[in-house]
């Protein structure tokens, strides 16, 4: 039996360009299946103009408010970052369903605390991670269980993206307090989340992380190598400061190598494979693509959700699913900070970064990735 009728009704929390340009096409192309019934602002005159722009009846400022006053199913949450733990919490414990932008949470301590606020069968809380959900990313993820394409080998992930002075000069952004940290977390976290959906666990990080061009407290610049539970090794890359920038990862296993480049979003066209030399039948490596060409997007994952709620099953990109790049960003950061490899089984509640991504000593974590920056002055 589903566990809404239908249509399941939205409210969106967070009236700015996230909203505008991703969540809301997203819903519209949804159709029947939802109504969007309310949007909610701090910035009323914000929340006005996005609700009149798109018809939507109900405008708050006021998250609680709006829970109270309009019950919906589903609670769409494209706030900043440091907003997101309160609102999702807020939408779980009035019944509703969460889908919230990422990051998922400023640590990893914001991120099991909103667990506690789920219940079996529903509501859940899940993040927006759409790269996983597009048909070539499904296609790979199918070969890589079947074991089709040999074992995982060596992986590439850089998300090599260009921010001016002017981008930082949003109040909060490039800032531990209210961004939880630079490009690790609030840009490349995309691509690490669509490799760990590939290749799954890791086990082992090793990471630098600078300041090097950029007005901010956080890194504009990390680097990773990454041993993972299969034996497979990674390199991450994570920039802010380049002026072509590209979204790229690659994958060589056994028999083949599979390699995805795109900026902002894929769809089949932007995926190569090419099989080893000594794979025999290539014309199947070589005749990957699937059938349909659906690209990676707020849309693709929108769907997924919506086939969870009316199944009561806890969806994609939730719980331990979605913690896994949460970790892998925890245990970047600490790397870069202390100057050592972390492992994953370190990330527990002793562990001071569980708490807070810089570790919750900000004068050394400004001294450790700013040093090098005043080195070049």
């Amino acid at each position: 039996m589903p566990a809404f009728p239908s249509p399941v009704r939205v409210a969106v929390v967070g009236a700015g360009g996230i909203a505008r340009i991703s969540h809301l096409p997203a819903l519209a192309a949804a159709g029947d299946a939802v109504e969007v019934v309310a949007v909610c602002d701090v910035d009323s005159a914000r929340a006005n103009e996005l609700a009149e722009s798109h018809g939507i009846p109900g405008r708050h400022t006021d998250v609680a408010d709006m829970l109270a006053r309009e019950s919906p199913d589903l609670v769409v949450v494209a706030t900043p970052p440091v907003a997101h733990r309160e609102a999702v919490i807020a939408g779980l414990d009035a019944g509703a369903w969460v889908w919230c932008e990422k990051p998922p949470t400023l640590s990893l301590a914001e991120y099991d605390e909103i667990t506690t606020h789920e219940k079996d069968g529903g509501p859940y809380a899940s993040y927006v991670f759409q790269h996983r959900f597009g048909s070539a990313a499904r296609r790979l993820r199918e070969h890589i269980a079947d074991g089709e394409l040999g074992a995982p080998l060596v992986a590439v992930c850089n998300t090599l993206w260009y921010r001016g002075h002017d981008y930082f000069e949003v109040p909060w952004r490039g800032k531990w307090e209210t961004e939880g940290g630079g490009p690790t977390m609030g840009h490349g976290i995309h691509q690490m989340d669509l490799l760990l959906s590939l290749l799954g666990d890791w086990h082992e990080v090793h990471a630098v992380a600078a300041t090097l061009g950029r007005r901010v407290e956080t890194e504009d610049v990390s680097f990773a190598i990454v041993r993972f539970a299969s034996g497979a090794v990674g390199s991450i890359v994570n920039s802010v400061l380049s002026p072509r920038e590209t979204s790229y990862l690659r994958f060589d296993f056994g028999d083949a190598t599979v390699e995805v480049e795109h900026l902002y979003g894929y769809d089949n066209s932007h995926w190569r494979w090419t099989p080893a030399p000594h794979v025999t039948d290539q014309d199947r490596i070589a005749g990957w693509a699937p059938a349909e060409n659906t690209g990676s997007s707020h849309r693709a994952q929108l769907a997924t959700l919506l086939t969870a709620m009316s199944a009561g099953e806890r969806p994609p990109v939730s719980g331990a699913d979605g913690r896994r790049v949460m970790e892998l960003i925890t245990a970047m950061y600490q790397s870069a900070i202390t100057g050592r490899p972390v492992t994953r089984a370190e990330l527990d509640e002793t562990n001071p970064f569980y708490h807070s991504l810089n570790g919750g000593d900000l004068p050394t974590a400004l001294s450790r990735l700013q040093h090098q920056e005043s080195s070049h002055a």
